[in-house]
């Protein structure tokens, strides 16, 4: 079936700039293939405008990343906004990591008013690293992703909890060191914890007190003021929202339905009414009575 000038995905010979664009409201998985394809266009010269960029293409303003694991201290859960989200990313390739995706199996799609949220029990984070040495380690959870429902379907919240993780050695490299015993115990070892490199680790560990401070920098970027001042009308405005009494709940006037009240005139008719048909009730045997008295002679 040839394709027509109706058709969404039609081509024109004249070339791509006389092609009609396609309807963009797709399913939110593959928001997530369209935020791995922009990954491997990452570069070494990629800076924090590439990441700032990145971040907005598939992150709301005010987004959320969790990311929740258990090491050997206990459980961890860190919770990031939008600000240090390309810090967050780009920490993953600091670490040694040449390529990173994401792979979605059997994820549930639930439907709201304003928001699409994704659920995906096997969710693997695949991360592809080139130092210390080539390994590949896969890293699997459970994701859950709310999008938001217009057009450009950004991320709202990213909640990805890790359950477990693999690291995998090719086989040529271990041939080719099968030798040297001291490169074998190098290779047994674990670059990473949880799947995570020590770079995105320490960074998250660092977030915990970047992002209390976060309204400190925005008040600084947008007034202009010293950090001290910052400091003193942050917490005197939160003082101010202590002290303040809590406002009221509007009561709502409960209206009573008065009784209708009968105006004297209306009494009066209607007693007049009641009187003049007890009359006409009565009239008829009175006027019979009258009409059969026989005179009594005097």
């Amino acid at each position: 079936m040839s394709s027509t000038p109706h058709d969404p995905f039609y081509s024109s010979p004249f070339g791509p700039f006389y092609r009609r664009h396609a309807p963009y409201m797709v399913q939110p998985e593959f928001r997530i293939y369209e935020m791995n394809k922009r990954l491997q266009t990452r570069t070494e010269d990629s800076d924090n405008l590439w990441w700032d960029a990145f971040a907005t293409e598939f992150f709301e303003d005010d987004a959320t990343l969790t990311l929740s694991f258990c090491l050997e201290d206990g459980p961890k859960r860190y919770t990031i906004g939008r600000t240090l989200i390309p810090r967050y990313f780009s920490t993953v390739f600091e670490g040694g990591v040449t390529d990173l995706y994401y792979i979605l199996k059997h994820s549930k799609e639930s439907y709201h008013n304003s928001s699409i949220t994704v659920d995906c029990d096997q969710c693997t984070m695949v991360t592809q690293h080139g130092k210390p040495m080539f390994t590949k380690v896969c890293t699997e959870g459970r994701l859950i992703l709310e999008f938001t429902f217009d057009d450009l379907m950004r991320i709202k919240t990213w909640h990805f909890t890790i359950r477990q993780y693999r690291e995998l050695v090719p086989r040529s490299i271990l041939a080719m060191h099968a030798q040297d015993p001291q490169v074998l115990e190098q290779l047994s070892k674990n670059i990473t914890r949880m799947g995570l490199t020590n770079f995105t680790l320490n960074y998250l560990r660092l977030c915990v007190i970047l992002e209390p401070m976060q309204e400190l920098m925005s008040r600084h970027k947008t007034y202009n003021l010293s950090p001290r001042d910052c400091l003193k009308t942050c917490l005197f405005q939160k003082w101010q929202r202590m002290v303040a009494p809590p406002a009221e709940p509007t009561r709502q006037t409960t209206t009573k339905r008065r009784k209708r009240k009968n105006s004297p005139s209306a009494t009066s008719n209607s007693n007049a009414g009641n009187n003049s048909a007890y009359n006409k009730k009565k009239l008829p045997a009175a006027s019979l009575n009258l009409s059969n008295q026989v005179p009594v002679p005097t």
